[in-house]
């Protein structure tokens, strides 16, 4: 059957259920325990979540391994805990040599740039997936992102930095230690077999608890997009299409090809060290491509995953069509975050009416898509492609999530700098939403940049109060 066309999906009964939790009490802020160890290629088909100890495949008591418990249920829910946690010792320290001073105003918009010569992230930086934590008496800004260093040029890794504010961020040049925390969590897989052996992208962080995973609280989950070096076999005017919107971007690959990716799944207790949880696909991947004549038979890419309700997990992800010559954006669904159901093409954003000449007439791809807290519906910030392969962000709505997405306005909530030497002059992209709570009714857009020199950063863009039709980049605080 073909997938060309968003189907409706009968899900059988199962006692899977997974619920969403938040990571922090609303009383204290409790940060999950960091270890310095970088959990690479470790597989876990039982999904039982374990912190592997510094010498592989040994495991005693002091290396904080979470496994089967005499004393607790198998089938318990787990949640997180403020009491059993020391805050003052497992919060993140901050080095204030390595924040980023605020950018000059030539620099709008920029609040992190590629790291220092020889860094891991010094060549490229971007896909940021931007998460707040509140309390009543401070907040943590953590971003997982994409980088890679000059060394390798067709390879890439995961990294996360951390903020007070969501502005200043903290990095590190090398692996994430218990010190900051900050730097490279996650690289390539190891085994040759696997589809995350060429470069990683992380595509959406989860704080969640389930039967399917035994630990001691709610863990994270991050959805990533693979790459392996497989090469996609493409027709030359669809070659042309993919690789000259392939510029940094949005995609992992446009290097020297363009590789098959799928989306993969791991799973952390504090946002640093990740266990890679082994899909359905002989790869690793959650799951495959479609069969040839289907419009996602080439790629899986930017699995961008939202909590509806328990039991009811959705991914957007995108693909290119080869009939139509265009990206779009597709769906699936789960009960328990591994196992997964392909609904198939999310309908067409301009479906019904012709976008010739508009900023994503070759269509959309690396949505993001949040649920908004105060009025309920669900809002998507996705990539629109023109015909030169120049990349803005648009917006889109709909009430369950489903069907009927409905564009916010017929022209890009966000583009390009106009400034012929800005950062992000030649193309904005990877959307990342954040909704302020409290008394900041507003939105933030976190994106990557690309500059007229080829050099990418990460942006931030804030829209006019709860209003989400257009979006100015930041320029400071206001006191």
């Amino acid at each position: 059957m073909s997938s060309s066309s968003m189907k409706s999906i009968n899900f059988p009964k199962t006692s899977n259920s997974i619920n969403y939790n938040p990571p922090f009490s609303t009383k204290n802020l409790n940060f999950l325990i960091a270890y310095p160890n970088i959990v690479k290629t470790q597989k876990y088909p039982s999904l039982i979540l374990a912190l592997c100890s510094r010498t592989p495949h040994t495991h005693n008591q002091n290396d904080n391994t979470i496994g089967e418990n005499p004393n607790s249920k198998s089938n318990a829910e787990f949640g997180s805990n403020s009491s059993e946690i020391d805050t003052q010792k497992t919060q993140p320290k901050f080095n204030s040599s390595s924040i980023i001073t605020p950018p000059a105003l030539p620099s709008r918009g920029l609040i992190f740039g590629i790291g220092q010569n020889g860094g891991w992230d010094s060549a490229v930086v971007g896909s940021p997936v931007v998460k707040r934590f509140l309390s009543d008496e401070e907040e943590r800004w953590y971003m997982w992102y994409y980088g890679r260093s000059e060394k390798d040029s067709d390879s890439g890794s995961a990294g996360l930095a951390i903020s007070s504010n969501g502005v200043h961020w903290e990095r590190g040049e090398l692996a994430a230690d218990s010190s900051s925390g900050t730097g490279v969590v996650m690289t390539c897989g190891e085994n040759w077999w696997g589809f995350d052996i060429k470069s990683i992208r992380p595509s959406e962080i989860m704080i969640m608890s389930s039967q399917k995973v035994r630990a001691s609280m709610a863990v994270y989950w991050l959805y990533y997009t693979g790459f392996s070096s497989e090469k996609v076999e493409l027709l030359q005017d669809n070659f042309l299409q993919i690789t000259d919107a392939a510029k940094e971007v949005g995609f992992g690959f446009g290097f020297e090809g363009v590789f098959k990716s799928l989306p993969g799944l791991a799973i952390s207790q504090d946002g640093r060290n990740w266990a890679r949880i082994e899909g359905d696909h002989h790869s690793g991947a959650l799951f495959d491509v479609g069969s040839k004549g289907e419009w996602d038979s080439l790629f899986i890419a930017s699995p961008h995953v939202v909590f509806h309700s328990s039991g009811d997990l959705r991914m957007y992800y995108h693909s290119f069509d080869p009939e139509e010559g265009k990206f779009s954006i597709g769906m699936a669904r789960s009960r328990d975050g591994i196992k997964w159901v392909k609904l198939g093409k999310v309908k067409t954003i301009r479906q019904g009416s012709s976008n010739e000449g508009c900023f994503d007439e070759m269509g959309i791809l690396n949505a993001c898509v949040v649920r908004d807290k105060k009025v309920g519906n669900y809002l998507m910030a996705y990539e629109g492609v023109d015909r030169d392969g120049k990349r803005s962000i648009g917006m889109a709505v709909s009430e369950d999530g489903l069907k009927d997405w409905k564009p916010v306005s017929d022209k890009a909530v966000y583009m390009a700098s106009k400034e012929e030497d800005g950062w992000d002059s030649r193309g904005v992209g990877s959307p990342c939403l954040v909704q302020m709570d409290g008394d900041e009714d507003q939105w933030r857009l976190y994106y990557t940049g690309l500059g007229v020199d080829g050099r990418t950063g990460i942006g931030l863009a804030v829209s006019h109060g709860s209003e989400f039709t257009s979006f100015r980049r930041w320029a400071g605080f206001h006191l």
